[in-house]
């Protein structure tokens, strides 16, 4: 049975899809301004890998991840390098989907963006204001938070506890402090879109509302984003929403814990602030994704170069076992020994531990605990069957590559054409000396003249025959 934490209700809870056939799940992704930070990255890593395991489980997840690409730091971020808003949202979102490639992370089905969903925005803030839960003061529109009873109910924050802070938006034109922009009337030299309430553009909060329930219904599955969007992002999306669809808007809220570099928040005052790609540069995804996966999702991280060497490392075992899988599946050795081993043990552990609010550093533990036991079985025993080296790779595809990401077999695609040359050259070895045994010399000196015109040559001494590759033209 799942069970996930979730943020509204402060409890862990079984988890009970609306349609047990498709998994509706929504995370807050970018905005497209700069390259997203090592924060950033460990929000969409382990949404990632949340998603992974619901698909392991064997539900199918519509996965949406929006793309902010108009926003005040948009607009900042043009006007200091006196460049069209298009064109600097156009680039980051390009940055984007590179680096959550190199990141091995799976392409969500719908990346929506902001500015292609203006029609679904207005006709958000028309339905709140005809509610009475939005007010219009000359062209700008504002969410009245006075009028949304539950407002507070995600973050547990009271109204009358409130006060107007650096996360508030400070306005004399609102009635109260709290109240939040659900559109922006038009500054001179600002992208604009027409409205009923003139030229603007919509607000952070209100853009997410219209785009999840666009794509995923009024009532969905799972939200997910970083602890900083609790307040006021998430609670502000909860209060649009369900005023406006009169309907619970998410079942499940999953918050991802803060990242602090070298013990000390990140911050690039500090001079601690780090890029996924700046990171990507000196360690591998694997190892990122690794030094994320062995903390808890909610919890916080201390991020540091120690962290991601330990994670290189441990990836050591992992690689070194999946290389001798691969060289072995390729002697095709089907008479060999079936030792025994309990594989579903390893693998009831992992989804046991991943079920429990997708303990991903126990699930972690189980595969390393696999890795031990079975280089042990491995050193216990010769002369080892293809289909029990089939089974290590079944185990490890389902958990390592699959759930966590953090291994390819495809990278020793290479290795396997090497080990297959090799193997091909043995071959042909064998069967000169065969040839020289039998005094069939035409044969042997064909072998030998044919491996050599492809950079292959033979030494032969009292008791064997060895080879030297150069150019091979093969």
């Amino acid at each position: 049975m799942l069970s996930i934490y979730n943020t509204l209700t402060k409890r862990k809870e079984e988890f009970k899809p609306i349609n047990p056939a498709s998994i509706s799940m929504y995370v807050c992704g970018p905005t497209v301004y700069d390259y997203f930070h090592i924060g950033n990255a460990r929000s969409f890593i382990m949404a990632d890998v949340i998603r992974r395991y619901l698909e392991f489980k064997g539900f199918s997840v519509k996965y949406v991840m929006n793309l902010t690409d108009v926003d005040d730091k948009i607009i900042k971020k043009s006007l200091q390098e006196k460049k069209e808003t298009k064109f600097i949202s156009e680039n980051y979102v390009e940055a984007f989907f590179e680096d959550i490639h190199k990141l091995k992370i799976k392409p969500a089905n719908i990346y929506p963006k902001a500015t292609e969903h203006m029609d679904d925005i207005v006709k958000l803030i028309e339905e709140l204001e005809a509610k009475h839960f939005a007010y219009n003061i000359n062209g700008n529109v504002f969410y009245d938070v006075s009028k949304f009873k539950d407002y507070g109910k995600l973050s547990g924050k009271k109204i009358n506890e409130l006060e107007s802070g650096s996360r508030i938006e400070i306005n004399e034109e609102k009635k109260n402090p709290l109240d939040f922009s659900l559109w922006k009337k038009a500054k001179i030299g600002e992208p604009y879109w027409n409205s009923p309430w003139g030229n603007g553009r919509p607000g952070w909060h209100i853009e997410c509302s219209a785009m999840s329930c666009k794509h995923l219904g009024k009532t969905f599955d799972i939200h997910a984003g970083g602890n900083d969007l609790i307040f006021p992002h998430h609670e502000n999306e909860i209060a649009q929403s369900e005023a406006a669809n009169d309907k619970k808007f998410v079942n499940y809220w999953i918050h991802f814990g803060f990242l602090n570099i070298n013990e000390e928040k990140m911050s690039k005052s500090l001079g601690n602030f780090f890029t996924a790609r700046d990171i990507l540069k000196k360690y591998s995804a694997e190892a990122i994704r690794l030094s994320f996966i062995q903390t808890h999702y909610a919890g916080p991280l201390n991020f540091s170069e120690d962290l991601l060497a330990s994670s290189e490392k441990g990836l050591e075992k992992l690689k070194n076992l999946a290389v001798r899988i691969m060289e072995e599946l390729n002697t095709q050795n089907n008479s060999g020994i079936i030792p025994a081993f309990d594989f579903q043990y390893y693998e009831d552990n992992f989804i046991s531990a991943m079920d429990d609010n997708f303990n991903s550093p126990q699930a972690s533990a189980v595969i390393f605990d696999f890795i031990r036991d079975i280089n042990r079985i491995l050193a216990e025993n010769n002369n080892i069957s293809n289909e029990f080296y089939q089974l290590i790779k079944s185990f490890l595809e389902k958990t390592a590559v699959g759930v966590f990401g953090i291994l390819d077999f495809s990278d020793y695609s290479t290795l396997n054409s090497v080990m297959l040359e090799d193997s091909l050259i043995k071959f042909l070895v064998n069967l000169r000396i065969e040839a020289k045994r039998e005094k069939n010399f035409a044969l042997s000196d064909k072998i030998r003249d044919g491996l050599k015109e492809l950079g292959i040559t033979l030494q032969d001494s009292k008791d064997k025959t060895s080879y030297k590759k150069y150019n091979l033209n093969i």
